[in-house]
């Protein structure tokens, strides 16, 4: 999977800006605020429904711009794709070879990218929300059905929690069975995944930090202890009912997929609590080539990997180790730093450097 060519406008501070990105390592540097994560997010953004930043569009929208508009050329499965998205507060349009994009299915694939990123690391230490969201996001990166059992989920879950609110509760019990069902699909999807990123989570976390431990990421839903659907469903729907009246005095359903979290574990111990800022660095890194080994499987082919700020979230030596593994894949890598790091460039040969001023890209060579 390749980026052949990239046009952005209008979207947040990048005005107008066209560039044709290198084969293997491209290296975006300038000052901070200056785009640089702009520019990623951007591509990101052809090939998903979700930015890894914000999920409030008007946000995306350059100051004084009605619209942005985000344009690129894609080989993806031996043939080449011209992807589209115009973004305005209302709502977004994506488009495949000139042609309207309805359903999220016609463009599942088209464009796989993995970002790692400061806040990735900061999921280690904040709330379950954000593993959540980041679970989610990457189960739906592999498998389209997620998101239609996932979108399912939060409609029935909606309507179970108003009737909760209200004092006539005639028809609860058919939505919380209906929660049941649904969210036993989520959990089972949940749960392979997981079982596929562990396996792969170790081997990629000792190429990383050169180390000894034992890294492991662990999914446990409360009130569940079965992996088969069926048997998810009635431990669910157990949950639910035993739990109904807290719901009907807070007014919300408090247990569930929407509510459960993910572990991650160094040495058999929490990584929150006990795990250095650089294993914590290490670990979601190692997280995130897990996740493109995954795609990979899944679809025949690497993505696109994004590392953002790699001059503040790694170092020296981690990173030597990362370039030298990266150097041995053919992966399209983009990465963003702060300075022209002669470091980087001497690991990642055919490097493109592109650097990033005000929103303006220019090209300085490989």
């Amino acid at each position: 999977m390749q980026l052949r060519s990239v046009v952005i406008a209008g979207f947040r501070n990048i005005d107008s800006a066209q560039f044709e990105p290198g084969e293997r390592f491209n290296l975006l540097y300038g000052k901070n605020g200056q785009g640089k994560t702009n520019v990623l997010e951007a591509m990101y953004l052809l090939g998903s429904p979700r930015s890894f930043r914000t999920a409030r569009l008007p946000e995306l929208v350059g100051h004084g711009e009605h619209q942005a508009r985000i344009h690129g050329s894609v080989i993806s499965g031996g043939s080449e794709s011209l992807l589209s998205l115009v973004i305005e507060t209302a709502g977004r349009k994506v488009g495949l070879d000139g042609k309207a994009v309805h359903k999220a299915s016609e463009l599942h694939g088209k464009l796989n990218a993995v970002v790692f990123s400061p806040d990735d690391t900061g999921m280690v230490r904040m709330g379950p929300e954000s593993r959540r969201r980041y679970l989610d996001r990457m189960v739906y990166m592999g498998d389209i059905g997620y998101l239609h059992c996932w979108h399912s989920y939060q409609r029935i879950l909606k309507q179970r929690n108003h009737l909760l609110k209200n004092s006539d509760r005639t028809g609860l019990d058919i939505w919380t069975e209906k929660l049941a069902e649904t969210g036993a699909e989520v959990i089972e999807r949940r749960f392979g995944f997981v079982a596929v990123l562990d396996r792969k989570l170790q081997m990629y976390y000792a190429t990383i930090a050169g180390g000894g431990e034992m890294s492991r990421i662990s999914y446990h839903p409360t009130g569940v202890e079965s992996k088969n659907r069926e048997q998810i469903r009635v431990e669910l729907l157990t949950l639910f009912k035993q739990q109904q009246r807290s719901d009907e005095r807070y007014g919300t359903t408090t247990s569930g997929p929407h509510r459960d979290d993910l572990t991650f574990l160094l040495d058999d111990r929490p990584l929150k609590a006990f795990g250095s800022q650089g294993q914590q660095k290490s670990f979601v890194l190692a997280l995130k080539m897990a996740e493109m080994d995954n795609l990979y499987d899944t679809f025949g082919e690497s993505p696109l990997l994004l590392l953002d700020d790699m001059s503040s979230e790694l170092d020296a030596d981690r990173n030597n180790n990362l370039m030298e593994f990266l150097t041995t894949r053919n992966i399209q890598v983009f990465i963003t730093t702060t300075d022209r790091s002669p470091a980087l460039l001497d690991a990642a040969p055919h490097c493109a450097v592109f650097h990033v001023e005000d929103g303006n890209l220019t090209f300085e060579g490989s």
